[in-house]
């Protein structure tokens, strides 16, 4: 299901996610968990674009507690990448991984502080890539997503990120692209690019 413009505001928004998770979780936890995504998303550069940025990530989380949850099994590999912001090396991390596995390992992201937007030049470079990131936005770090993910690869956010047991943890010592200009970002991502094209390796 794609959002559209009736998840632009909070009632459409709750209709929605009520209707996907029907017989998952109870509608006070879907309208819990919108609200909670609402508030933790806090200011956001676009107004009128709240009520569809608290639906994707209230989707994304009530799909992660799904998972751990067994009540929707996923039978790929999920990997969860982590930063500061989740403005620059996570968010093209994601990008590329989600690209390069076409379906084989489910692809999320977080930051532990998270930005208002992506830095400048994060899309164009992904674009030159042919992957479109035109929907892309930073999320805060949450516990649904951590729970369930297989893998966590942290990038420049130190101990921010919760430790659980049997998950794999890896730690990528990359270049933070804010401040840096196009070439210079367009380095950071052909760094992820290796990573990612090794990691994927491994699951898949």
């Amino acid at each position: 299901m794609s959002p559209t413009a009736d998840a632009t505001d909070l009632a459409g928004a709750a209709d929605r996610l009520r209707d996907e998770f029907d017989g998952v979780f109870g509608r006070e936890t879907v309208e819990r968990c919108l609200q909670d995504s609402l508030s933790a998303l806090g200011p956001t550069r676009v107004e009128a674009f709240r009520g569809l940025l608290a639906y994707r990530f209230a989707r994304e989380r009530l799909n992660a507690a799904a998972h751990v949850s067994g009540a929707l099994p996923v039978a790929v590999p999920q990997v969860l990448l982590v930063c500061t912001q989740n403005a620059g090396r996570s968010q093209l991390a994601a990008a590329l991984l989600e690209h390069a596995a076409r379906g084989r390992v489910l692809v999320r992201s977080a930051g532990t502080s998270p930005a208002a937007d992506l830095h400048p030049h994060v899309r164009r470079v992904l674009e030159e890539q042919g992957i479109d990131a035109s929907a892309a936005f930073p999320k805060p770090l949450s516990d649904e997503v951590v729970a369930a993910s297989d893998v966590v690869v942290t990038m420049g956010c130190g101990d921010a990120c919760p430790v659980l047991p049997g998950r794999r943890y890896e730690d990528w010592p990359v270049d933070d692209p804010e401040g840096r200009d196009l070439d210079g970002v367009r380095a950071v991502r052909d760094d992820l690019a290796v990573r990612v094209s090794a990691l994927l390796e491994e699951l898949a």
